[in-house]
């Protein structure tokens, strides 16, 4: 039976998961510069080690309230192809290891601009998990409902 590990983290109380091997690390962080007429999305820029990284806010790429940007927010770095990007989310959860037998297609009644960023789901104890698609996620060109 073939495993997958995700890194898991919640956002407005829902729970996702991103596949480990997309995941450089998860830190918290304060300091972010804003960026004027950048996309909704972006929620600020900040320097990790001397590599500036973009802060995407799944947020509001989920069509809700942008993070307050007012104190620390949990960061999911991802590896990008071209240079990591960052996705601010409420809260940092576990890495787990899931069946993909047990991977079904997101519920119908998923609805919004979520739809767009599952892939499917795992049943994880009494939650439902959603594998968040990471390139649909960064993606700060896509419309917003926010």
């Amino acid at each position: 039976m073939a495993t997958r590990q995700y890194a898991t983290f919640e956002v407005e109380g829902a729970l996702f998961g991103i596949g480990v091997e997309h995941v450089q690390e998860v830190l918290s962080f304060s300091e972010y510069t804003t960026v004027p007429l950048a996309p909704a999305t972006i929620g600020g820029l900040f320097n990790l080690r001397g590599q500036v990284i973009a802060a995407v806010d799944l947020r509001v790429r989920l069509g809700l309230p942008r993070h307050a940007m007012d104190g620390p927010v949990m960061n999911v770095i991802l590896r990008g192809d071209e240079e990591p990007v960052s996705l601010l989310v409420d809260r940092i959860g576990e890495v787990i290891e899931l069946d993909a037998d047990q991977f079904e297609p997101p519920p119908d009644t998923l609805a919004g601009p979520a739809r767009e960023l599952v892939l499917g789901t795992f049943k994880v104890g009494d939650r439902l998990m959603l594998a968040l698609d990471v390139d649909a996620a960064v993606d700060t060109n896509a419309p917003t409902a926010a």
